[in-house]
């Protein structure tokens, strides 16, 4: 079998069921960080992302401070996604030897400009040669056990929401600039009862699907609710595109309706809710207006 007929979630599926792990290990392969207990009152969180030219971005049209900027800030969303706040973060280059050393310098000042709007400290990493430019930066941080978030808490009856707009991400340049919602989430988990969360990467569809199935759970969301960029050059744009990396996340009903009637200091970006769990044998819904339902497949960003 072709790793573009198993696709990236086979894969990962297939390694974890080979990898073993201890009581330590809270959360493993397959959610946005691993999680590992340190003590009673501190979880440890360590997630890593790699960015490959040609891949990720293109080197003619993108500057090495964005580069460097969206390296480490894919990292600390996902430690957002769980509720934590990143801390440090170790970087390691694969460098054409034909790349200007300015090029590199470029890239560290966007590292380091996202570095300390979070207080994100950069302690080490690794350089080698490479035909093409690839940056790799794991990130680690740190969460109070009671307010550790996963993508695998949603339960039946939960309000789907998600925060800022969809779509239009690659078109506006968003994707190379964007602000992890660290503190959004960090307010979400200290203010309500947040079951699940996950940041928006591959795309909606694809991403509220990976929710559902690691929940086992279904979801229904509606169309005419889903808060779509001016950006977006389609709904289907805004439903599969990706790169936005805001939060979808679901609450309780009794806590999604203190959330619509006053955000927490901290959040100002506008929270949107856009469907609801539902029973797993019910699967991935989206209805319209008109009342029509349909199977929500997931056709976000497919790395294979």
């Amino acid at each position: 079998m072709r790793l573009k007929t198993l696709g990236e979630v086979g894969l990962i599926e297939r390694i974890a069921k080979k990898i073993k792990v201890d009581k330590t290990v809270i959360r493993g392969i397959g959610e946005d960080c691993a999680v590992i207990r340190l003590s009673k009152k501190k979880l440890l969180l360590l997630t890593i992302d790699m960015l490959i030219e040609g891949v990720h971005f293109k080197a003619k049209e993108t500057s090495p401070f964005q580069i460097g900027w969206k390296s480490l800030a894919c990292g600390i969303s996902d430690i957002a996604a769980m509720g934590g706040v990143a801390e440090y973060a170790v970087v390691s280059l694969g460098l054409p030897a034909k790349l200007p050393v300015e090029f590199v310098d470029g890239i560290y000042k966007g590292i380091k400009s996202l570095g300390r709007r979070f207080d994100v400290k950069i302690i080490g990493g690794d350089t080698n040669s490479s035909k093409e430019l690839v940056i790799d930066v794991a990130v680690l941080g740190f969460v109070e056990p009671r307010r550790l978030v996963s993508r695998s808490g949603a339960k039946i009856g939960d309000i789907v929401c998600v925060t800022g707009v969809l779509g239009g991400s690659y078109k506006s340049g968003r994707h190379l600039k964007f602000v992890p919602r660290l503190k959004e989430a960090r307010a979400l988990v200290k203010n309500y009862r947040v079951n699940s969360m996950i940041d928006l990467s591959d795309g909606l569809s694809t991403d509220l699907n990976h929710m559902a199935k690691e929940s086992e759970v279904g979801a229904c969301i509606y169309k005419e609710l889903i808060p779509i960029s001016k950006d977006a050059s389609s709904f289907d744009a805004a439903l599969n595109e990706g790169e936005d990396f805001e939060l979808l996340f679901t609450l309780p009903l009794i806590e999604a309706r203190r959330l619509a009637a006053k955000k927490p200091n901290g959040i100002r970006l506008p929270i949107t809710q856009i469907g609801e769990i539902i029973d797993k044998k019910m699967g991935v819904k989206i209805i319209d207006r008109f009342g029509r339902v349909k199977e929500l497949k997931p056709k976000g960003y497919r790395h294979f």
